[in-house]
């Protein structure tokens, strides 16, 4: 039996609509020099997308003056064979007109854009390319070869493996014994740098000891056995545990104290993000003004006359104005779904300025707890529209230059009922510590009790994890440094 399945209009019109609101989507949450660089990529692939390189002058628009052109044409008799003739020169005369202009600024072009690239940081190596580097000039079976690479894969960016083997083994495609992916972890164990493929920080200091060493064996148990205490510099009591000579114990936590606990930081993953605010926000006469600044460099674009007049004429197939009409449809949704960008992190760049107007007025202690669900509710749009317009944007203010999303922050209730931001407390928090006694500093208990007195009730556990947060070293610690 055969069915037939009809769906409604309203289905079909969102089915229809799905890739609009898909591109929509991802062009909201690109940051400005991503998508600088996706609409330069569109203007090479959309051929009906056109830039414009110098404005329209004033009081005067290209259409009406072809429009007015028509209209005078209109008043001499001419035949219709000869109109049509007439007419096409013109188009194919302004079409080549502009491919000149293009061609005489290419040389142009050509040096601005070389004397970008000379100017630009070159694309760092991942630990994952500099270690398959290593591991192609290996001879190794390829079932070997490939778990290696599995394993290759799996590390974090400190260079330990972020997954067991035997999640790794459960993830690939055909049956490897244990005892083949321990040989596959020592091979990737043995590369450069020393200590990636560890499992936990043990394991990373132990892969950097040379066996040659003559405190090799010394080193080694001080790590396996004695790390917390190598880490508060307890030589006297190592020294006693151990059976080990004092200064031979300290010669040696100095040279623990030389490796590296992240060995995959040495091997560069990310290049150096250059901050380009898209939000500027000014005090002009006596209010702040909120203004988009990060399209100035957005190339202006638009969808070409000369291929609506291709859809328009009778001299080109059916195919041809098929693909023209589909390119010119995702020319449309590409500008209207950079229109809404702009129109959507406008809205939200605005509320966020009303509602964080006490921190542009005196700083950070002063900036307002504030959900995302908050600016959508005022401003009408889904939380998750809020969380991808502010996604890899930052904002420019008195204050400093700021990612949007640091001016959304929880906290807490205050003993005089007021709410104050987690950020503002760890400023007050970082503040107690540094007017302490230098000789005598306080412990997480005594720090509460001063927050307490500045009006923040908080909890020592809490403060102990905002002081880990900060990497505020312990009461015991920053005696021992001072």
């Amino acid at each position: 039996m055969k069915l037939q399945t009809t769906l409604s209009p309203q289905l079909q019109q969102q089915m229809k609509l799905a890739p609009q609101v898909i591109q929509s989507i991802e062009i909201l949450q690109l940051p400005i020099m991503a998508l600088i660089e996706h609409v330069q990529q569109e203007l090479m692939d959309n051929p009906v997308l056109e830039e414009l390189v110098q404005p329209e002058k004033e009081g005067k628009d290209t259409t009406q003056d072809e429009g007015a052109e028509d209209t005078e044409n209109k008043e001499e008799p001419q035949d219709d064979e000869f109109k049509k003739l007439r007419e096409m020169a013109d188009e194919w005369r302004d079409y080549f007109s502009q491919t000149t202009t293009r061609r005489s600024s290419a040389a142009d072009e050509r040096d601005q854009k070389q004397e970008a690239l000379e100017n630009t940081a070159a694309k760092s190596m991942s630990l994952q390319d500099y270690l398959l580097g290593q591991l192609s000039i290996m001879e190794l079976d390829d079932s070997l070869l490939e778990i290696c690479e599995n394993i290759i894969f799996n590390l974090n960016d400190s260079g330990y493996l972020a997954y067991t083997l035997d999640e790794i083994l459960e993830s690939l495609e055909e049956p490897v014994s244990m005892e083949k992916a321990n040989e596959a972890l020592k091979i990737v164990q043995s590369m450069e740098p020393l200590g990636v493929g560890a499992r936990n920080l043990k394991e990373c200091l132990l892969l950097q000891l040379d066996k040659r060493d003559p405190n090799y064996h010394i080193a080694r148990e001080l790590i396996l056995n004695y790390l917390e205490d190598v880490e508060a510099k307890k030589y006297k009591l190592i020294a006693k545990k151990s059976g080990c000579n004092l200064e031979i114990v300290k010669k040696v936590i100095d040279f623990i104290k030389t490796l590296n606990p992240k060995p995959g930081f040495l091997i560069s993953n990310e290049q150096v993000p250059y901050i380009k605010p898209e939000i500027r926000v000014e005090y002009i006469d006596g209010k702040y003004e909120v203004s988009l600044v990060g399209d100035k460099n957005l190339p202006r674009i638009y969808i070409s006359n000369f291929y609506k007049d291709v859809l328009n004429g009778k001299s080109y197939d059916l195919q041809t104005k098929r693909y023209i009409r589909k390119k010119m449809e995702s020319a449309r949704w590409l500008i209207d779904a950079i229109e809404q960008r702009k129109g959507t992190l406008y809205k939200v760049a605005v509320k966020l300025v009303e509602m964080q107007k006490k921190f542009l007025d005196e700083g950070i202690l002063h900036l307002q707890t504030l959900k995302m669900q908050d600016i959508a509710d005022i401003v009408g749009i889904h939380v998750s529209t809020v969380s991808r317009a502010i996604a890899h944007k930052y904002m420019q203010t008195p204050q400093g230059i700021f990612d949007m999303k640091f001016f959304f922050t929880g906290g807490f209730r205050n003993i005089d009922g007021t709410m104050e931001s987690w950020e503002a407390i760890r400023q007050k928090l970082s503040k107690v510590v540094s007017n302490e006694d230098k000789s005598g500093p306080l412990s997480d208990e005594e720090i509460a009790a001063k927050l307490g007195e500045m009006g923040v009730d908080i909890a020592r556990r809490t403060v102990t994890k905002y002081r880990r947060s900060m990497k505020i070293p312990s009461s015991r610690r920053r005696r021992e440094e001072s």
